[in-house]
């Protein structure tokens, strides 16, 4: 008996729609105003203004939304802010991962360093920082950076809510399934050959 000739043609992949990254994600993954604060005290980094950040972007979406107030309809307004705001929560939502990984590099590059019998972790010559305090150093101005654009994506969220007058979500592209829509045509034209 003979082999079926294998298929040449691919199976069809179906695109699974990213979920959008929610103001809840973002708070999850980056510092809040105190771990901030306790980073930049601990790394001798500029402290930053967390409330004048917020302040000012909630200020900026609202008075976009007042220039562009006249042109737009309501409708219209609604679809406008929700892609803004939700480029300013993917964006910190971003770097809060980026964060973590950090975070998660510095701690084993620390961890493998306390270990005495590793060469290749042993601090560099005098005057170098050794790998572990780079890795930590690169931790604490990504978690200084993340908490920043948290604190924007947060702005950006009130904002939305005071102008438009509900909570932002972010927008779910629903789910389409051509098998289901292909399958409904043909049932629609099998049933049209009873008329």
């Amino acid at each position: 008996m003979a082999k079926p000739a294998p298929s040449s043609r691919q199976p069809a992949r179906v695109a699974q729609p990213r979920k959008g990254a929610t103001i809840e994600m973002v708070r999850l993954t980056c510092p809040d105003a105190s771990q901030a604060l306790k980073i930049a005290e601990s790394f001798g980094t500029a402290i930053i203004d967390s409330d004048g950040i917020r302040d000012l972007h909630e200020r900026l979406v609202i008075e976009a939304a007042d220039a562009l107030g006249d042109g737009l309809s309501d409708k219209a307004m609604q679809i406008h802010l929700q892609r803004i705001v939700g480029a300013f929560v993917g964006s910190a939502h971003g770097a809060g991962q980026f964060y973590s990984r950090a975070v998660t590099e510095a701690r084993d590059a620390t961890a493998k360093a306390a270990n005495d019998a590793r060469d290749e972790d042993i601090d560099g010559p005098v005057g170098y920082d050794s790998a572990a305090q780079r890795k930590r150093e690169f931790a604490a101005d990504m978690g200084i950076q993340a908490h920043s654009l948290r604190m924007a994506a947060e702005g950006a969220v009130a904002a939305y809510a005071q102008v438009i007058g509900e909570t932002w979500k972010p927008f779910d592209r629903p789910v389409e399934q051509p098998g289901a829509s292909l399958s409904r045509k043909a049932a629609q034209a099998q049933i049209s050959a009873f008329d």
